[in-house]
Parts: structure tokens; C-alpha cells; sequence
């Protein structure tokens, strides 16, 4: 399975690089793979951030996502190399995501990993 590709993410210049502001992007149809049994994880990312000089763009982080379909990878690996990904291509001030997969087995997982110190 190839791994997701942070060259798919694109960025464009914040228009109030002085001022920080939260951006929130939630992504309810997120789906990876389990690496243990091959079946699909369905979950919802919440992605917060407060930009720096650029945001990423959303139809290619909703492609970006998309590649995580075929990738077998656990929840908090998934969820930290989405963070890494876009730290390192947007180099935020700060940022968040929280990752709430849906239940398997009777148990819900919840992968929360920031970036930064949130200004005050």
C-alpha cells in the first residue's frame, strides 16, 4: 500500500497573517485501513489551527485524506502523520486534530495530537 503523499497538499497565502484565528475543518467521511484485519476504519477529523503565513487549501487536502482509503495504518498513526503533514507544509502557529473513530467491538477511540503552544 503506498503511503499518503504531503506533495498533494497545497497552500495559499493566510490574508491576516498579523491576527491569530482559529480555522476549523472537520472531515465527517474520514477512512483508513486497519493493518491487522485489512477492514476499513471510518471516523471524523477535526482539524484547528491558527495559521502563519499559509493555510492549506481544501479540495487538496480532501484528496490528501482520501488517500489514507487504501493505507493500513493505526489510529494513531494516521492521526500523527496528518499533523506532520500539515505542520510541514503549512507551519502553523499552532494546531490540532482530533480524530474520533466510529466504535468497533463495542469500543471508541479518540486520537487527539497538537502542534505548537495554542496562543492565548
Amino acid at each position: 500500500m503506498a503511503e499518503p503523499s504531503p506533495e498533494t497538499l497545497e497552500t495559499f497565502e493566510n490574508p491576516f497573517p498579523e491576527r491569530n484565528y482559529l480555522i476549523e475543518t472537520v472531515a465527517p467521511e474520514f477512512t483508513s485501513l486497519c493493518p491487522k484485519t485489512g477492514h476499513p476504519d471510518f471516523g471524523t477529523l477535526t482539524i484547528t489551527y491558527i495559521a502563519d503565513k499559509l493555510c492549506y487549501e481544501l479540495k487538496s487536502l480532501k484528496l490528501y485524506l482520501q488517500e489514507f482509503r487504501n493505507h493500513g495504518a493505526f489510529y494513531e498513526k494516521v492521526t500523527n502523520t496528518i499533523l506532520d503533514d500539515l505542520v510541514a507544509v503549512t507551519s502553523p502557529r499552532w494546531m490540532k486534530i482530533e480524530a474520533a473513530f466510529t466504535p468497533r467491538g463495542g469500543i471508541r477511540t479518540t486520537v487527539i495530537v497538537e502542534h505548537g503552544k495554542k496562543p492565548e
